[in-house]
C-alpha cells in the first residue's frame, strides 16, 4: 500500500485545494489548457515522440507542422490532446470496456484506423517485462475481470492506490495492439479527476523511475508504484496550490538555499529524497520559502 506519511501529506494538500474552490475561471482555464499541453507531451515523449514541449505546444495551439518531424508524431499530439477533452467529458460516466476502448480509439485515431479501439488479436511480448501479457483469446475475460475488480474494490484501496493499480493493471493486460501506455495514464487520469484531484502528469524525465517501479509490480509489489504515482500526484496539487493560494509561490532550489546555511546542492538532494516538499518544474527543482523555513525548524 501507498506510504501512509505521503497519503496523508497528499489528502491534506487535496483538502487545501478544495477550501479554495471555485477557482477564478480565466486563471483556471489557462493553468488547464498548460497542464494539457504538458500532459500531452510527456505522455507521448514516454512512448518515444519526437515533439517537444514547445513543439507540441505550436502543434495543440497553433495547428503548425513542424518541419522534420514525422506525420504520426503530430496525429499522436493532436489524438491525445483529443482524448484529454473526452477524459473531462466523461467525469460523470461510468467505467467500463467501451469507455476504455473510446480512449483507446482516439489516441490511435488516423494512426491505426483498423485496429484503433479494439482488442488485439495477436500475442505479444514486451521488452524488458517480467511477464508477458495474457494470450490474445484470454483478453476479453481479463478485461471483464478488471472492470469487476475497479467495480468492487476488493482490497479497499483508496482513490491514489486504486488509480496506480488501475494503470498497472491496464498495462498488465495490453488488451489493445498499440497505445497502451497512453490509454492507462488517461484511464488514471480519468479516476483520479472523478475523485478530485488535478490533472496528473508522469515526466519524461522520470521515465526509468516510472519504469523501474513498474517492474516492481511485475514481481508483486506495487508499494513503489503506488509510491512513485503519490509522488506524481504532489506535483499537480502543489502546481494548482501555487496559482490559486497566496503565499504559495514557488522559487528555485538556488534561490531557496540564499540566507540559509545550506547550499543548493544540499537542498536539491533533500528534495531528491523526498525529505524536502519541492517539486519538479522541467529538470529543475523548486520549492515555497515557506516549506524551507517549515524544514529547518523542524531540525532546530
Amino acid at each position: 500500500m501507498i506510504n501512509r506519511e505521503l497519503y496523508e501529506k497528499l489528502v491534506k494538500k487535496k483538502k487545501e485545494l478544495d477550501k479554495l474552490r471555485p477557482f477564478p475561471k480565466a486563471a483556471l482555464q489557462e493553468l488547464k489548457k498548460q497542464l494539457e499541453i504538458e500532459l500531452t507531451y510527456n505522455s507521448n515523449a514516454i512512448e518515444g515522440n519526437s515533439l517537444t514541449l514547445q513543439e507540441t505546444r505550436l502543434v495543440l495551439e497553433h495547428g503548425i507542422t513542424i518541419s522534420g518531424k514525422s506525420l504520426r508524431d503530430h496525429f499522436e499530439a493532436i489524438n491525445h490532446k483529443e482524448a484529454i477533452l473526452f477524459v473531462e467529458g466523461s467525469l460523470k460516466e461510468e467505467i467500463n470496456e467501451n469507455l476504455i476502448k473510446k480512449l483507446n480509439g482516439l489516441v490511435l485515431d488516423k494512426i491505426y484506423e483498423d485496429e484503433k479501439g479494439r482488442y488485439r488479436t495477436t500475442n505479444v511480448r514486451i521488452l524488458g517485462a517480467i511477464k508477458s501479457p495474457p494470450q490474445a483469446e484470454k483478453v476479453p475475460r481479463f478485461m471483464g475481470n478488471f472492470i469487476e475488480y475497479i467495480t468492487k474494490n476488493p482490497d479497499s484501496l483508496n482513490a491514489i492506490e486504486m488509480a496506480a493499480v488501475m494503470h498497472y493493471k491496464l498495462v498488465e493486460i495490453h488488451p489493445f495492439p498499440d497505445g497502451n501506455g497512453r490509454t492507462a495514464r488517461l484511464l488514471m487520469n480519468l479516476f483520479l479527476m472523478k475523485h478530485g484531484y488535478p490533472i496528473t502528469i508522469i515526466l519524461k524525465n522520470d521515465r526509468k523511475k516510472y519504469y523501474r517501479t513498474l517492474k516492481e509490480s511485475d514481481k508483486g509489489d506495487m508499494k513503489p508504484f503506488m509510491d512513485f504515482i503519490g509522488y506524481c500526484i504532489n506535483r499537480s496539487l502543489d502546481i494548482y496550490l501555487s496559482a490559486f493560494k497566496k503565499g504559495m509561490e514557488y522559487i528555485s532550489i538556488k534561490e531557496a538555499a540564499k540566507g540559509t546555511s545550506y547550499t543548493q546542492e544540499y537542498l536539491s538532494l533533500l528534495a531528491r529524497k523526498g525529505k524536502l516538499d519541492a517539486i519538479k518544474l522541467g529538470r529543475n527543482w523548486v520549492v515555497t520559502k515557506k516549506t524551507v523555513e517549515n524544514y529547518i525548524k523542524t531540525l532546530k
